[in-house]
């Protein structure tokens, strides 16, 4: 009787897999250690969750593990996604669920947004606006005074984001600790209902149910930077896959919500458009519906509640080509953000870098849309940092786009090693070239060098699949 190579794994497929939960313990175990470079400190009662060992482990011992857990997740997780092997997904989306359920009683690690989410839900509960007052206003508070890099800033996340930071502050009061905690527990939930629904999209399909296991529920990036690292990113993530599932006006509320905790995942909006396109009655539903309840949510939030957004779609953060095209312009043109310039600049670059990938997509359902157009305002963006890709990797894991998907992987492992960690505090002295070298050279290089391959790749791909459809059409 003749085994089936599906079943039977090979020595790289089990150094896969084994690479992918090696991660994923790293990421884990990080956490676990407790307060480091890596792991902000969290105040309150020690009786309180999270729980660590308070170790207080070495610098260079955390973000070496790190590293190692990016760069073993990258790999591990590219090489199980050309597998030939076939576990069953069931498993890899409890590991995931599991995995991400643990992490919500560790302390948050790899940056510290987690405190600024803190601190705006306790503006909230004090009677403050989060848009209008920054952390800095009162100093003095324990809650707002933990805040590392961001205290003179306002809060750039939508108001649903901002509805559960205040609960979250309701439920732990004085305690960063409990906040932090009520906050993961959100977080953790997010997480997992996002796997089930992708596990039941694509249920009917053995191979990409299995491909979908991978992309995101045992995905060790997306668990290092959205479980672990705790962004509220996961939250529009979740409704953002919500709508793609739902129907008519449920899907539109959905949007809507996504939107209110980041606006930029209202791009996701373009793929149900899309697919209803030729029916004008079910789009003024959907699109009706997500528009009220935008409206309804900001509006509700004050006139302030974009202030920051606007400021922020100025900046070019560190890790993008962007940061070179700004530094060139300066150096030929003299001092000056030339915001507008890369503005324009990136909005083209996204355009044209939508249109490529789209012509090159084995299908134009909404995941496939969505997908395609996130993909490119990622390497099209000015400001990106690591944790924004989750959404990406959601939605392909409801198509079935593995190009685009390794393109995905090499992008997130770069652009994470260019975060390590994604806070200044307690970074060892000698470890400064991770920011001077790594973050402002190596990796903006890199990208670029990969926006490039990606277009190339695209118009190749999309040139194929127009000769293909040409030759498949009927001679008159």
């Amino acid at each position: 009787m003749r085994v089936s190579t599906r079943d039977t794994p090979r020595a790289l497929d089990v150094a896969a897999f084994a690479a992918v939960g090696l991660s994923v313990g790293l990421t884990v175990l990080i956490g676990l250690l407790g307060p480091s470079a890596m792991v902000p400190d969290l105040p309150g009662p020690s009786w309180q969750p999270p729980y660590s060992l308070r170790a207080r482990p070495d610098g260079h011992l955390v973000i070496a593990m790190a590293a190692f857990a990016i760069v073993l997740g990258g790999a591990g997780l590219a090489g199980a996604l050309r597998s030939r092997w076939r576990p069953d997904p069931r498993w890899l989306l409890a590991a995931g669920c599991a995995a991400a359920a643990l992490l919500a009683f560790l302390p948050p690690s790899g940056s510290a947004d987690h405190l600024n989410y803190a601190a705006y839900g306790r503006l909230v509960t004090l009677g403050q606006n989060p848009y209008v007052t920054a952390p800095s206003a009162l100093p003095g508070d324990p809650v707002l005074g933990s805040v590392e890099e961001w205290t003179g800033v306002t809060s750039v996340y939508g108001p649903v984001a901002t509805a559960v930071q205040a609960l979250a502050s309701f439920v732990g009061g004085d305690s960063v600790r409990l906040t932090v905690f009520v906050m993961a527990v959100v977080n953790a939930g997010a997480f997992a209902g996002t796997a089930l629904l992708i596990d039941r999209f694509t249920r009917g399909d053995a191979g990409l149910r299995l491909r979908a296991a991978l992309l995101w529920a045992a995905n060790p990036l997306i668990i290092y930077h959205l479980a672990a690292g705790m962004h509220v990113d996961t939250l529009a993530v979740a409704c953002m896959v919500a709508a793609l599932m739902a129907r008519g006006a449920a899907s539109g509320l959905l949007l809507g919500v996504g939107i209110g905790v980041k606006l930029n995942a209202g791009l996701v909006a373009l793929g149900p458009a899309w697919e209803l396109r030729r029916s004008p009655g079910r789009l003024a539903v959907v699109a009706g519906t997500a528009t009220a309840t935008v409206l309804v949510i900001y509006g509700v939030a004050g006139p302030h509640v974009l202030d920051q957004v606007g400021a922020a779609s100025r900046k070019v953060s560190l890790g993008t080509p962007w940061q070179l095209v700004k530094t060139g312009l300066q150096t030929l043109l003299g001092p000056g953000a030339y915001s507008a310039w890369t503005q324009v600049g990136s909005l083209l670059l996204m355009a044209c870098l939508a249109w490529l990938i789209l012509r090159a997509a084995p299908g134009h359902t909404a995941p496939h849309v969505a997908a395609g157009v996130v993909v490119a305002w990622l390497f099209a963006a000015t400001y990106a940092l690591p944790w924004y890709d989750g959404l990406a990797f959601a939605l392909l894991a409801m198509a079935s786009w593995p190009a685009l998907e390794g393109f995905m992987v090499a992008r997130v492992v770069i652009l994470s090693l260019g975060y390590l960690p994604a806070r200044e505090a307690l970074r060892p002295e000698d470890l400064l070239w991770l920011k001077t070298a790594v973050r402002e050279r190596v990796v903006p290089w890199s990208l670029l060098a990969l926006t490039v391959a990606l277009a190339w790749w695209a118009a190749r791909a999309g040139a194929r699949a127009r000769r293909r459809s040409a030759s498949a059409a009927p001679r008159p």
